[in-house]
């Protein structure tokens, strides 16, 4: 089944704010927030996935001067495995090479490896850890990638992976999205 990527519209924010309230109910941001990110273009962008028309998942990022901070990347259960993560990300990244940022942060749940897994392949190093800094006690890792000079990893553009070649394979695509949000296992991954 194909998906496809766009924009975050006004008249979707409701609809990703249940969407967060499912995927992440223990620390799900609230709908004010969605709607204070989506007025602030000149420093974010959020985008949906879609099949069949209706939104699978989100993710934003947020770029300031040099320095870009995946803010949150989140499919629903049952479309994980598809490359709807890896390509949102690859979008994301290729958001901030465009705007100017030289090196990407972001956190990442320690007990999340099919994230975890999916930033490495990208190029996503660890640098840190946050002790407890999801409300239900679980560490974060903090997690950077430096873009290469002219843009995003690989050849720049979303379809790139970190090498050049297509990151939509279907060797590991169960292990290329960012799963286990939170403790509930359903998938996402939340600053």
């Amino acid at each position: 089944m194909s998906f496809s990527l766009r924009d975050l519209d006004y008249e979707d924010i409701k609809t990703v704010g249940s969407l967060e309230q499912e995927l992440f109910p223990i620390d799900a941001w609230p709908l004010q927030m969605f709607y204070e990110e989506f007025f602030r273009p000149d420093t974010r962008r959020y985008i949906v996935a879609e099949v069949d028309g209706a939104i699978v998942g989100y993710a934003g990022v947020m770029t300031i001067d040099t320095t870009a901070d995946i803010q949150t990347i989140a499919v629903l259960p049952g479309h994980e495995g598809r490359g709807i993560g890896t390509a949102m990300l690859h979008e994301l990244l290729a958001e901030a090479a465009r705007r100017g940022a030289r090196e990407v942060l972001l956190e990442v749940r320690a007990d999340n490896p099919r994230a975890q897994l999916l930033y490495t392949r990208t190029g996503f190093t660890k640098i840190s850890t946050r002790r407890r800094y999801y409300r239900d006690g679980v560490d974060a890792w903090v997690m950077r990638l430096e873009l290469p000079p002219g843009g995003a990893p690989g050849d720049g553009g979303p379809e790139s992976g970190p090498n050049g070649g297509d990151t939509n394979d279907t060797a590991g695509d169960n292990d290329d999205e960012s799963t286990a949000g939170n403790s509930s296992g359903t998938e996402g991954d939340r600053p």
